[in-house]
This record gives C-alpha cells, sequence and structure tokens, in this order.
C-alpha cells in the first residue's frame, strides 16, 4: 500500500504547490487540473472560454474547484500580471489553436497564439522569480513528417506541413532559444529554473468535443444515432488515453523539481507499438466498446493534406525517466467509452477522478 500511495502522489513534490496551468478549460488541461488538485496543489487556471456546456471543465464544475481565469494566451500584459500575483512554483502551457483543419481556415491566428501565446508564457517564467519548472506542450506533429515507419526521435529535425504542425515546430524552437538563451541548465544558479517541452501522440478520453477529432465526431454521431464519416481510414497514428501523456507531464515535473539541471530538454511520450494503428482500426474498437455504430467511408482524396504515418521513439522517456505507456489499445478505448457512456448520469467529476486511481492501482500492479 505504501508504493501505492508514493506513486500516487509523486513523492508527494505537487502538494501544497502553486501550479498554473494556461489552457485548463481545454480537453487535457481540465484532466491535468483534476489530478494535480487531488496531488495537493493549488491549481491556476488561465484560459479562454470553454468551447461548449459539455466539455470536461464544465461537466465537472472545475470552475469552482480550482483559481479560474478568463484569459487571452495573446495578452501578454493580462498573462504577467496573473504570474504576478499568484506567483507560481510550476507552469504546464497548454493553451493553444490545436485543430489542423482551423489551421489553414486561420492561419495567422493559429500562429498567434500557438508561437507567440508560447513566447508570452516563456518570457513570464522568465520574469517571475517564483517560477522554478516551466513545462511546454507541444505536439508529436512538430517533427519534419517523412512518412517513415520507424519513430521520431527528440533530435530529428522539426518541421510541420499544415500551420498547426509547423507553428508546434515553431514553438519547440522558441523554447530552445528562450532555455539556451536566459534558463541555460549550465547556468542553473543564476536564473533558478528549469524548462522542458513535451510532445505527445493523438491523445483521447472522456469529454473531448473538439470539431474534427475523430474520437468526439464518433462519439456525436453515435449519440444521434448516425453513421461515423471517416475522411482518412487508413492515416496512422500514435493513440493513447489522456492520463499517459499527463502522467509523463508529472513525472518529469516531479524530476525537474529534484533534479532541475538534468531534464530541461524535449521529451516524447507515445503510446505502445500496438496502439500505432490506422483511423479505420480505432474506430472498429470504438464501436465494438461502445455496442453499437457503424462506419462510414467519405474519403474522397480531395481532402486538405493531414499526414498518414505518424509515430514516436519514446525510448528516452523509457531509459531517463523510467515513463512506460501502460494501457493497451482496447483499455485506452475503455477508458474513453466509460466516460461518454457515463457523463449523462453520474457526477463527472469523480468520474474522472475514478479513472485516474483506477489508473494509478493499474501502474501500482505493473
Amino acid at each position: 500500500m505504501e508504493g501505492l500511495i508514493k506513486m500516487r502522489s509523486f513523492d508527494n513534490v505537487y502538494k501544497d504547490k502553486t501550479v498554473l496551468i494556461t489552457g485548463h478549460t481545454g480537453f487535457k488541461g481540465s484532466w491535468l487540473s483534476i489530478w494535480l488538485r487531488e496531488l495537493g496543489a493549488t491549481v491556476i487556471g488561465y484560459a479562454l472560454e470553454p468551447a461548449s456546456k459539455k466539455d470536461n471543465f464544465v461537466l465537472t464544475g472545475l470552475e469552482e474547484k480550482i483559481i479560474d481565469i478568463r484569459g487571452d494566451i495573446r495578452d501578454k500584459e493580462k498573462l504577467q500580471k496573473v504570474f504576478a500575483k499568484y506567483k507560481p512554483d510550476m507552469v504546464f502551457h497548454l493553451a493553444a489553436q490545436p485543430l489542423v483543419k482551423m489551421s489553414y481556415e486561420q492561419p495567422v491566428y493559429t500562429y498567434e497564439v500557438n508561437v507567440m501565446g508560447t513566447i508570452h508564457v516563456l518570457e513570464c517564467i522568465k520574469n517571475t522569480p517564483s517560477v522554478k519548472v516551466g513545462i511546454l506542450i507541444t505536439t508529436d506533429k512538430c517533427y519534419e513528417n517523412k512518412e517513415q515507419v520507424w519513430g521520431y526521435k527528440e533530435t530529428d529535425p522539426l518541421g510541420g506541413y499544415d500551420p498547426y504542425s509547423s507553428s508546434k515546430g515553431a514553438c519547440e524552437i522558441a523554447i530552445s532559444s528562450w532555455r539556451q538563451s536566459f534558463m541555460n541548465p549550465l547556468h542553473f544558479s543564476e536564473h533558478g529554473k528549469a524548462i522542458a517541452s513535451v510532445r505527445a501522440g493523438n491523445v483521447i478520453g472522456g469529454g473531448d468535443w473538439a470539431k474534427d477529432r475523430i474520437i468526439p465526431d464518433c462519439i456525436k454521431a453515435l449519440e444521434a444515432n448516425e453513421a461515423i464519416k471517416i475522411r482518412s481510414p487508413y492515416a496512422v497514428r500514435p493513440w493513447q488515453h489522456v492520463l499517459e501523456p499527463l502522467r509523463g507531464y508529472l513525472l518529469l515535473g516531479q524530476r525537474m523539481l529534484l533534479e532541475p539541471n538534468s531534464y530541461s530538454e524535449a521529451w516524447n511520450f507515445g503510446p505502445l507499438l500496438k496502439s500505432v494503428v490506422t483511423v479505420q482500426e480505432i474506430v472498429d474498437q470504438l464501436i465494438r466498446c461502445y455496442g453499437k455504430g457503424q462506419m462510414l467511408d467519405v474519403s474522397d482524396g480531395k481532402h486538405l493534406h493531414e499526414a498518414n504515418m505518424l509515430n514516436l521513439d519514446i525510448s528516452k522517456a523509457k531509459f531517463r525517466l523510467d515513463w512506460h505507456p501502460i494501457l493497451s489499445l482496447e483499455e485506452t478505448v475503455f477508458y474513453t467509452v466509460d466516460w461518454y457512456k457515463n457523463y449523462q448520469r453520474k457526477n463527472v467529476y469523480e468520474l474522472c477522478k475514478q479513472q485516474i486511481e483506477d489508473y494509478t492501482e493499474k501502474l501500482a500492479s505493473k
């Protein structure tokens, strides 16, 4: 039992810490907020309004459970005032324009939010003495995609075909520059800060209702008793449940607090190789788990360009952080479907908390 409690608390490093999360009203941000709150942290959230009344943030009542602040990540002055007022110990930066299709429609906005928003966070971290650790979330799509079958390593070239992917590649370059120029690990005694970037695969889980994402599109169709329309059935993606990369972020944050000189760099957090499958396979799995539904292939070759093959090499996280994914594809889909089948009739905060508890117990048994 001691081991389980220790695993749950990440050695208690988050207890009584003040943690600022940008993008806390979003899918991943809401789950991270819940987990940190359960670990005993004081959570400060800075984000735009949630996208819908069905979002995980809304249904869990997080607005009443954390310090909830509305603000645009492009507003550097307001963001700096939040840093100055609450004096966070740590920052998790998740605020972003996260959709490939929207980046084609609004490329300038995508760059303003993703690149300049990240730079604003970096500047606030740099200028706020209380901040010791900053973890900035980008994406697996930040790599120059060569449609290769093997996974991309943290040292591979950055790039991006579409505005979203390229904006995240630009974020990585900015993070590296600010780290080397202003918060260099070699000069930690002078600035006292550790900065890392993290790249995850296609993250799924309960509470995501974003437009043009495969799981939300599936659930919307299932709830409406309509066929699930798939535009890229053979695209291969690294599917992982939201709790998997979040555990990676929290584990990295723990290590950075304890050994700030050793972990200030880029990190990949991807799924097991067996979970790198086509869109068609993930939809088939979801339909089986949900108990109903049918898929309709609407690909016509005319859709906007998206990567066909994408995978991450997670060797570095395995060997240096002792992090590894623990959920099979079937378990990943089960956790996801469980949320969507229960959100209308259960206390959603308790539903999320129970999934975190179940996941943690599964981890302890590995």
